[in-house]
């Protein structure tokens, strides 16, 4: 399973927004290897959920574990079989474990999303 997750940088801790993350951390839990992504939406001017949640499917993720996610990006991530976990805590390795023991909840509330650069 490929998990992707929005972090800083240095890949420790969970960045709360997801569009606009400047990493994901894509973690292979077959060969448990994780690398780090930069995430090109995040100077976008607008549509920078859509662009992440594409930046996703294209590094193969089944699974997403998120603070919060826009529904754009929610729709675009479902539409290619990405199941969203809700994030609990900052930490990346934790998230990780805890998806891995089955004790995250799919994340079922999206919000409209954030249009323009914050």
């Amino acid at each position: 399973m490929m998990i992707a997750i929005p972090v800083e940088e240095g890949a420790e801790n969970l960045c709360v927004s997801f569009g606009r993350t400047p990493y994901f951390l894509i973690y292979d839990t077959e060969k448990a290897a994780a690398v780090t992504v930069k995430n090109s939406a995040a100077d976008a001017q607008g549509g920078a959920g859509i662009q992440a949640a594409q930046l996703v499917v294209d590094q193969g993720a089944n699974a997403l574990i998120t603070v919060r996610c826009g529904q754009n990006a929610a729709d675009v991530c479902k539409a290619a079989g990405v199941k969203i976990y809700k994030a609990r805590g900052n930490c990346a390795a934790e998230n990780l474990k805890a998806l891995e023991m089955g004790t995250l909840e799919e994340l079922t509330r999206f919000h409209p999303g954030f249009h323009g650069k914050e």
